[in-house]
């Protein structure tokens, strides 16, 4: 049979019979006026409690949030890429280039007449995928701009038709140069 720490405390000679009584009023009177609501609770280990209760929740409710932003940024990526991948035209081999801007750096890329012309008008898009380049219909890159801006090397706007009584319209201005 265990002893209780008061019983042990006498046993060792810690404490004396008059103090247990002593500390055992005290208690009882403590625990009395609590009741009749004369004397507050002490609840500065419950506030503690809760306290820690609610930075705890905080704490996990930010990780939930970073581990979410985490795991939609794989998704778009994921989506970027599969959109890229299905559309893409397929490279071409030939002597003529067209030169676009990317990070201050001139690049280039092989292209036919019908491309330069496509590309020049807006039509296709230049985007950047595994460590090149791939050439991607429009509609495919305003969705994948939507996901990643940064992704999008050259979309050029739509360019809309010529007026009727445009007295430039016979004359056209070349937006592409051959270097």
């Amino acid at each position: 049979m265990s002893l209780s720490l008061r019983d042990q405390l006498l046993k060792a000679g810690l404490v004396n019979e008059k103090q247990v009584k002593q500390a055992g009023k005290q208690q009882q009177k403590q625990t009395r006026l609590e009741k009749k609501n004369q004397v507050e609770k002490d609840d500065s280990l419950r506030q503690a409690a809760l306290q820690a209760q609610a930075e705890k929740t905080a704490r996990d409710q930010e990780l939930n949030r970073q581990q979410q932003e985490k795991a939609d940024q794989k998704a778009k990526a994921a989506q970027v890429k599969q959109l890229i991948e299905t559309s893409r035209l397929p490279k071409l081999t030939s002597d003529d280039y067209y030169n676009f801007v990317d990070e201050k750096k001139v690049k280039r890329m092989a292209v036919n007449a019908l491309m330069r012309e496509k590309l020049s008008s807006g039509s296709l898009a230049i985007v950047r995928h595994g460590g090149g380049y791939e050439v991607i219909p429009r509609d495919a890159a305003l969705r994948i701009q939507e996901r990643d801006p940064r992704r999008v090397v050259l979309l050029n706007t739509q360019t809309e038709e010529p007026d009727a009584d445009d007295p430039y319209a016979a004359y056209k201005v070349p937006d592409d140069l051959m270097w």
